[in-house]
Parts: structure tokens; C-alpha cells; sequence
């Protein structure tokens, strides 16, 4: 008797434990397209820097209730794209040029290495697959889709990468390329900037072809040195106007 009022009080917990756990595998799915919505507004310059995010017209927008989106808001925080302080709420973090600068010097780093191994490590069907989105890439460059451009970029990017075939490093670089996902968009609004970028590719892709280790990890180290250059001569910019007092 004990034992089947122990089974029968036991269903309702069991039951409601895995009704908890169909939201918890919905729960994630809310929280991830919220940050993929929020990372492309802030990245595309929709939402500014200093920016105050309202969590109640945000819900609105995507649909969800404020448990998901202070999920995302978490993520976002730990990408460096958005603050969080007590009492204040979420406000979109400012670009700055010193940890841009740093940031972009560990880029090239990582990126130089990568390169230099991807060059003997890439597959035969890597180097066609990055043939095909140099091919977009230039598409969209000559039709003036920054956007399309800039996806198809930050796909080569992560290729030549994962072609390294080293985890720890892919890991590594993925983490610092939502970092700086923001600044590199903002450089290709300089046209030279986004021409030059054009032809860099072209010449790390050359150099991999080739299986050029050394050239490959140059060229690369150079191609992200630049656009820190022109990054941070941006950003150095807009603050200087800022600074300067209203007429």
C-alpha cells in the first residue's frame, strides 16, 4: 500500500519535472534568436552606442517575455557588445579605440598563425568553397551590398581558421570574432578601406592556394592590421567631433 502511494504521489512530481524541462528546450531557442536579432541591430549600427535598450518595447518587437531576452542581454554582455549596471538597465557599449586597438592586435595574431597553418592544413574542397565566396564576396563588393559583403567576409574568415583544424584555436578566434564584429562592419563604411579589403583577400587566397605558409600568415596579420588602422582612425574621429562644443 505504501509503495503504490508512494508511485502514485511520485507521477505528478515526474510529470511536472518534465514539464519544466519542455521549456527549458524552448527557453534557449527564445533567448538565441533574441541575441542573433539584437547582434545584427547593433553590429548594423541600428542601435548606437550609449543606446538604452527598453527591455518592454524589445519584448514587443521579437514576441517574447523579458526571461529570454535578459538571457540574450547576458550573451551580448559577455561578447562586449552591450553593459549592464544596476538601476541603469542595458545600454549598448561604446566603441573605444584603446581596446579596439588591443583587440585587433590579438586578432591579427591569432589569424596570422591560423593562416600560416590553414595554408598546409586546408582540403582540396576548402580551397574551392573559399574560391566560391571570394567570387560572392567580389559580387557583392561591385554591387555595393555592404551587407552581403560583410557575411560572406566573416565566413571566409572562420574558414581559413577552422582550416587550421586546431579546436582551441577556432574557439579562441570565434569568441574574439563576435568582439569585433562591430568595428570590422564599421570599417568597410570607408569605400578605399572596403576596395583595398577586396584585394587583400585575393592575395591570401593566392598565397593558400600555393600552400605558402609564411606569405599566407603576412598577408592576413597585414589584411586585419589594416582595418585596426582604419577602425581606430574612425573612432578617434567621431570622438574628436563629440568633443567638439556646438556652434
Amino acid at each position: 500500500m505504501a509503495e503504490g502511494s508512494s508511485r502514485r504521489r511520485g507521477r505528478p512530481r515526474i510529470e511536472g519535472a518534465l514539464s519544466g524541462q519542455k521549456k527549458r528546450i524552448i527557453q534557449p531557442a527564445l533567448h538565441e534568436q533574441a541575441v542573433n536579432k539584437l547582434r545584427e541591430l547593433i553590429v548594423r549600427g541600428e542601435l548606437k552606442a550609449g543606446e538604452r535598450i527598453a527591455e518592454s518595447a524589445v519584448c514587443e518587437a521579437f514576441g517574447i517575455s523579458r526571461t529570454p531576452l535578459r538571457e540574450a542581454l547576458k550573451l551580448l554582455m559577455a561578447e562586449g557588445l552591450v553593459e549592464l549596471r544596476p538601476n541603469r538597465g542595458a545600454t549598448i557599449t561604446p566603441l573605444r579605440a584603446p581596446e579596439m586597438a588591443a583587440l585587433f592586435e590579438t586578432m591579427s595574431g591569432i589569424e596570422r598563425f591560423a593562416a600560416e597553418l590553414a595554408a598546409t592544413r586546408l582540403s582540396k574542397t576548402e580551397i574551392r568553397r573559399l574560391h566560391s565566396l571570394q567570387e560572392r564576396m567580389e559580387r557583392c563588393f561591385e554591387a555595393g551590398d555592404r551587407d552581403g559583403y560583410f557575411r560572406i567576409n566573416q565566413d571566409i574568415h572562420r574558414l581559413i581558421v577552422t582550416g587550421a583544424k586546431n579546436e582551441v584555436l577556432a574557439s579562441t578566434h570565434a569568441w574574439l570574432l563576435a568582439r569585433a564584429e562591430r568595428a570590422r562592419y564599421l570599417a568597410l563604411h570607408t569605400r578605399t578601406r572596403w576596395a583595398e579589403s577586396v584585394a587583400e583577400h585575393r592575395a591570401i587566397l593566392a598565397a593558400l592556394e600555393e600552400g605558402n605558409a609564411p606569405l599566407a600568415g603576412r598577408l592576413v596579420g597585414d589584411h586585419v592590421a589594416h582595418t585596426s588602422d582604419t577602425v581606430i582612425t574612425t573612432l578617434v574621429h567621431l570622438e574628436d567631433e563629440a568633443a567638439r562644443p556646438a556652434e
